[in-house]
């Protein structure tokens, strides 16, 4: 063996060169506070190891991105935990850059002859802080979209540049594939290769001019190996632990659902690192964003470059710890003060909501259903629990309400012209519509005409309070029978529990003691000229896309219909969407667990 590491160092020298890097000498021995450069090299290394290995697994499209990292996420060996390692140790490599910055500041190693060398740190930051907005990304989901969409936006902002500068970027006039691959060449690329070049020159100008100590020295002189690297080694190791109690705590990153250009999102927001950014911005009108994007943090860079030549006296190195000291400050604040909004802002709070339940749903739909070839964002946009809402807000919430708000969580300033549809065919509705006290309230017929004139809202008004305790239990049976007809997956059990009292309210139904078909027709049976729906199938995906399709039908309203749209026929929605504003409705839609009720995505106003 001896033979063959003479023969090895005789062809590489390597037994000079690991001299040369073990027994480095260290005036005043070795200190805690010198682990912050090993320790930036530990997390940059990691970040080199787990990028590798996600790039395997990862395609760079548009069509393509946000189904390969939930490959990643949820099918690949271990691909959690090396996703969630490889996001968590990008924001400890933030950390540990300004940690190191502000050790060199505080210990004025940026003095002569070191100037180049904190001008080469500060590269790092640059390209540090570029690698973790291309990555932001990369997983091409809404966050990472409509945020990547907001920074590139203020990039056009640049004086003369600006336009052509956001063009480049985003890789032609719209957002899409060649963005993708344009942050992923930067990201993989670009970047990396710049970053080990400048690591490879900070580390030999490091070596050359050797650690700074504070004058006196008080201790012993030491060497790196082993009291140094041993204390590298234990830092190494706990930043080790934090980022592993972190992925093991959220479950790894977070993954939104598919980048969606035709569904904006309020809730973007940068990593929590440019935060202050964000909201530095705030505070300046319209066409005065250059001064805040580009002048205001272009001075600050440019004092901090100036840092090595301002702090040659005692003087200018107390000024340059002032100012460090008042840009965190001022970073901690912005940063707060950022958060403190999000946490009152009920557009937010609402906007993530929707945002969390997206992702949740196309993971939940992706896992058993498959990924189809169009994409996952094909899911989304074809599952009745996503889009149902927001279909039902665009298009029904000017008349109708779902649990009090449109459907999104949004309560209309407008008083409701029509009935609320929360649990439409469900037994408790029909029973709230038989309720004296709220048949002609704003829940069912209070904003419409029908609520004046009807002779359904006298029978319920008039009548109904007169009837004995057997007329009422026949009432019940009818009410079971009649929601019935609408076959909800949410009423199934109680249904096929109550199928004999179902199949007497039927008949009960068909009576004139009940009165039903004196202004309804069921199964082509009325005892009087109808003027009001037919009650076949009341309730069920037919009968909804039938009034969807047009309400003023002889089988629905006919003339007396109340300024309910045609949707269907004059073609306001389109077959697919009535479908799924139907289903949603229902609380028909698939789902890994037993059904319920259509969800509520009411946010509660503060």
């Amino acid at each position: 063996m001896k033979a063959l590491l003479d023969w090895l160092d005789h062809r590489t020298g390597y037994r000079g060169l690991l001299k040369g890097a073990l027994y480095e000498h260290i005036p005043g021995g070795a200190r805690w506070r010198y682990v912050w450069g090993s320790t930036l090299t530990f997390a940059i290394g990691i970040q080199f190891i787990t990028g590798v290995v996600l790039w395997t697994a990862y395609s760079p499209n548009a069509q393509g991105a946000w189904e390969s990292v939930y490959f990643i996420q949820n099918q690949m060996w271990g691909g959690w935990m090396l996703r969630g390692i490889h996001h968590y140790m990008a924001q400890a490599t933030t950390v540990l850059l300004v940690l190191h910055l502000m050790q060199v500041v505080i210990d004025g190693a940026y003095r002569a002859p070191r100037e180049v060398n904190f001008w080469f740190g500060l590269g790092l930051l640059g390209i540090m802080l570029g690698l973790s907005l291309t990555g932001y990304l990369l997983p091409w989901d809404q966050k990472g979209y409509w945020a990547t969409k907001v920074a590139t936006s203020i990039a056009s902002i640049t004086p003369v540049i600006g336009p052509s500068l956001q063009r480049l970027m985003v890789g032609g006039a719209e957002y899409g594939h060649h963005t993708l691959t344009r942050f992923f060449a930067l990201h993989a690329g670009v970047l990396p290769a710049s970053l080990i070049g400048l690591i490879a020159v900070h580390v030999y100008l490091f070596r050359r001019h050797g650690l700074t100590v504070k004058q006196p020295v008080k201790r012993a002189d030491g060497m790196f190996w082993p009291d140094q690297l041993l204390r590298d080694a234990v830092a190494c190791l706990a930043v080790m632990v934090a980022v592993l109690i972190l992925v093991l705590r959220t479950g790894g990153a977070e993954l939104g659902a598919p980048a969606d250009p035709t569904e904006p999102y309020a809730a973007a927001r940068p990593e929590w690192y440019f935060l202050f950014l964000f909201q530095w911005l705030k505070y300046f009108p319209a066409g005065w964003e250059v001064l805040g994007a580009i002048v205001v943090p272009g001075l600050v860079a440019g004092l901090v470059a100036l840092m090595p030549l301002i702090g040659r006296s005692l003087k200018g190195h107390r000024f340059n710890l002032a100012v460090v000291s008042m840009l965190l400050l001022g970073v901690g604040f912005l940063t707060w003060r950022a958060v403190a909004d999000d946490s009152a802002d009920i557009e937010f709070a609402r906007a993530k909501v929707q945002a969390d339940e997206s992702a949740h749903r196309v993971q939940e739909l992706a896992g058993p259903l498959g990924i189809p070839a169009t994409g996952a964002l094909t899911l989304l946009r074809s599952d009745p629990l996503t889009q149902g809402p927001r279909l039902f807000a665009a298009n029904c919430a000017s008349c109708h309400r779902f649990d009090g708000h449109d459907g999104l969580g949004v309560v209309p300033e407008d008083e409701p012209s029509a009935a609320d549809l929360h649990g439409f065919g469900s037994r408790e509705w029909l029973s709230g519509l038989l309720d004296a006290d709220r048949i002609d309230s704003p829940e069912y017929f209070g904003g419409t005409a029908f609520a004046r004139s009807t002779r359904m809202v006298r029978f319920v008004k008039r009548v109904l309070p007169q009837w004995d305790a057997a007329q009422r239990q026949n009432l019940d049976k009818v009410v079971k029978a009649l929601s019935a007809q609408a076959n909800l997956p949410a009423q199934a059990a109680q249904d096929a529990a109550d199928a004999a009292e179902i199949a007497e309210g039927l008949e009960l139904l068909k009576t004139e003691e009940m009165r039903c078909l004196t202004c309804h027709t069921f199964e082509g049976q009325s005892f009087d000229e109808p003027t009001g729906p037919d009650l076949t199938g009341w309730g069920s995906e037919a009968w909804i896309l039938g009034m969807l399709q047009n309400p003023a039908h002889e089988r629905f309203y006919g003339d007396r219909n109340d300024g309910m749209p045609a949707f269907g026929d004059d073609e306001i929605l389109t077959q697919v969407e009535m479908e799924m504003v139907a289903q949603w409705l229902r609380g028909e839609w698939y789902r890994t667990e037993a059904p319920v009720a259509a969800t509520s995505h009411a946010v509660e106003d503060e």
